[in-house]
């Protein structure tokens, strides 16, 4: 788009927020527009992959949180949700322009920083802790996650300009976390849009195959949806009951769930189509599923009362599957309008229709974010997102106590989750159980209507190891680990440290694992002080041995490469200092072929012999010698000084010593420096010049100029100085960086 076209594309972006700004406050109006002007200009050297101004990613992400019903911070926050990611701007100045209230919801959003991502050897890894940062954020203000739904739902809109692959990662991702988050959270609309725009993209074929059915005439579906409308809506007029009917077809992937996760065809889908009866009272309901029942034929053991039993997410209706006159099977969803509005938007249908949450609703719509989070306390990032995706997607049934209460448990629980979903002082002294009143097995898989009765003892043992592999839930499987770390501890280091070492010598690892290096690095990637805590954790199950073996054998690998490169530096070092060839260049320059020409090294990019090289005919101190990718040269030819440049390259023969400038950042520890100091010292390095800056994050940057000899030997030194215990990233200084 030209200038012009661009700034009217900027107009409409503003008018848009305008006219969400105008449904608030006078004093909220004017934040928003004043969030909006703050993102433009923070974004406005930036581009989305589609070509169009990057702030529009902003706006639409502003526009479905409004459409949400979110309060005022909550638009301002999806306006300024990428500024501290993607630009200079930071959480501090947010809280200081806005409120800190809108910067810890955009900080809840934005993934870790770079510095914080050099901890972690994989991409995996780091998504990951972005996750786990976003659902810790999300426990203490349920509000990011609805904003990173809304991001999430726009990232899906525009996936096509991805490269294939990406396409395929965000949306893997999305189905596995995204989705399921949504479902839990009640939002409905916004569930089924992720997971249809997640298959067209995995799936590409099977999606194709579901949409061509739904939309081939010849099925009848459309008019047998009006039909059916048509019929329902006379029926309930008749009878005096006020309603609003709505029919529409099954989303595709629900559809495409049933087909290949059941092996089913799709002559044998029941509830392709489906219709929803909204009423005004309770009562209403209950009446019209009477009244549905006489209209059509319904089929048996399709009926569900989530009224009486609502779902964990709140979602409330009755369900019925029913037999059209076509003879065409469909659902009949009846529910009151309160009742839709919370199964549309979910739990924002608090701040929509009740002006946020309050008091008891804000602790029960916590609740299942904050057991998830306290569940996984000492897991690592990946059995955390694991476990959070078995919590999120798991099927559910329903169990009574003998008092009658309604205990949630995902399909397959047994009586152990059971008693540990009561407390976990019932499931520390649980001996069996009973069943409907007889007595079952503790591996039993509970079926939703059973009565269950935990059977304790005061003098009980305590739970036992193995039912870590039997209990379903993550809750239950967590109250056992911290049993077993309280009570046990030190028969859990003495068992820790035997499948621990007997693993080692399985995989030839313990001699390695003897380095003080290697042990050292990791007890700091799982965060033990010492073996002996690693040990405890590995006996009561706090990590997993596999995930311990793989990251040893990761760091060996690691080390041995590392290793194989310096082996080749000081080899290639060692070549070129036994060679005997002469030169007449006295400053290791020969320029235009010419040696012994008067020649300084420019300090702004500190060339060393190995780099590419260029000369700069200065007037009257001779040749200045470039880096051929220095900003300083670039800018020069820029400026129309090309006849100034002279070709120059090194002499054969590296028999001088050149400066060159790193930086290396470390974890601030007492004696950092002196480390760095004894690698170089080695090495047989020479330091011209050392400063230490300690930063806000704990870390420390040593700005060093040394004296090498050549590219090679640089190169070994920074390999070696990466291997320094603390010491996250070590980089070649030049110009502007």
């Amino acid at each position: 788009m030209d200038e012009q076209q661009e700034q009217d594309y900027l107009n409409h972006l503003r008018a848009q927020i305008a006219q969400i700004a105008a449904g608030f406050s006078g004093e909220e109006e004017k934040n928003i527009l004043r969030a909006y002007d703050f993102a433009t200009e923070a974004h406005k050297d930036q581009r989305r992959k589609s070509g169009e101004p990057y702030i529009m990613h902003p706006v639409a992400v502003a526009c479905n949180i409004d459409r949400m019903g979110l309060d005022a911070e909550s638009v301002m926050a999806g306006l300024l949700h990428d500024t501290v990611e993607d630009t200079n701007v930071t959480c501090a100045d947010i809280a200081r322009e806005f409120s800190p209230a809108v910067a810890m919801l955009v900080d809840g959003v934005t993934k870790l920083t770079q510095m914080e991502h050099t901890a972690y050897s994989t991409k995996e890894e780091q998504q990951m802790e972005d996750l786990r940062k976003m659902f810790i954020a999300m426990a203490k203000d349920i509000r990011v996650i609805m904003i990173k739904l809304a991001d999430r739902l726009h990232n899906m809109r525009t996936i096509e300009f991805q490269k294939p692959q990406k396409q395929r990662d965000i949306s893997v991702e999305t189905m596995e976390i995204y989705a399921p988050l949504a479902h839990r959270l009640g939002m409905q609309g916004v569930k089924w849009e992720l997971e249809d725009r997640s298959l067209k993209i995995l799936d590409p074929v099977g999606y194709q195959e579901i949409s061509d059915y739904l939309e081939d005439k010849s099925h009848g579906f459309s008019d047998f949806l009006d039909k059916t409308k048509a019929r329902i809506e006379e029926k309930l007029s008749q009878v005096g009951i006020s309603c609003q009917v709505k029919a529409r077809l099954k989303s595709v992937y629900s559809i495409y769930r049933k087909l290949y996760g059941q092996n089913l065809s799709f002559a044998e889908l029941y509830d392709i189509c489906a219709t929803r009866i909204i009423v005004k009272e309770l009562t209403d309901c209950y009446n019209v599923l009477g009244l549905i029942h006489d209209l059509y034929k319904p089929v048996p053991g399709r009926f569900k009362d989530y009224i009486s039993t609502p779902k964990p997410n709140g979602y409330q209706s009755l369900h019925t599957v029913v037999i059209g006159t076509e003879g065409i099977p469909f659902e009949v969803q009846i529910r009151t309008e309160e009742m839709d509005h919370r199964a549309e938007y979910g739990i924002a249908a608090h701040w929509k229709y009740k002006d946020g949450l309050k008091g008891s609703q804000k602790e029960e719509a916590f609740a299942w974010v904050r057991q998830l989070i306290e569940n996984q306390q000492d897991t690592d990032a990946a059995d955390f997102i694991k476990n959070i995706k078995t919590d999120l997607f798991a099927d559910e049934v329903y169990v009574f106590t003998p008092r009658g209460d309604i205990i949630n448990l995902p399909l397959g629980a047994t009586p152990i989750d059971f008693a540990y979903a009561i407390h976990s002082a019932v499931g520390n002294r649980m001996t069996g159980a009973k069943v409907n009143g007889r007595i079952v097995p503790i591996d039993y898989q509970l079926k939703s209507g059973e009565i269950v009765d935990v059977i304790t003892a005061k003098n009980a043992t305590g739970p036992k190891r193995d039912w870590m592999q039997i209990v379903k839930t993550n809750a239950a499987r967590s109250k056992i680990k911290q049993w077993f770390k309280k009570e046990r501890r030190e028969e859990n280091i003495v068992e820790g440290r035997e499948v621990f070492e007997r693993e080692l010598r399985a995989n030839l690892l313990y001699d390695p694992f003897q380095q003080p290096e290697l042990q050292s690095a990791i007890l700091k990637r799982f965060d033990f002080p010492n073996l002996e805590e690693l040990y405890a954790a590995l006996g009561y199950g706090g990590v997993a041995l596999n995930r311990v073996i793989g990251k040893i054998k990761d760091e060996v690998m690691r080390q041995r490469a590392a290793e194989a490169k310096e082996a080749k530096l000081e080899a290639k070092l060692a070549a070129q200092s036994a060679r005997q060839e002469k030169s007449t260049a006295d400053s290791g320059v020969v320029v235009e072929g010419i040696g012994n020409c008067m020649v300084k090294f420019a300090k702004c990019c500190s060339p060393v012999p190995g780099d590419p090289i260029v000369g700069f005919i200065t007037r009257g101190y001779g040749v200045s010698v470039h880096r051929q990718d220095c900003a300083n040269v670039r800018a020069a030819r820029k400026g129309g000084e090309d006849g100034r440049w002279i070709r120059t390259e090194w002499a054969t023969a590296e028999k001088h010593s050149y400066h060159a400038a790193i930086k290396v950042t470390a974890k601030s520890s007492v004696g950092l420096g002196g480390e760095v100091l004894m690698q170089l010292a080695n090495m047989k390095i020479n330091i011209s010049e050392m400063t230490a800056r300690d930063t806000t994050d704990g870390y420390c940057d040593l700005y060093l100029t040394i004296n090498v000899t050549g590219k090679e030997q640089l190169e070994l030194v920074i390999a070696r100085l990466k291997r320094t215990s603390g010491v996250v990233e070590v980089r070649r200084m030049s110009a502007g960086s």
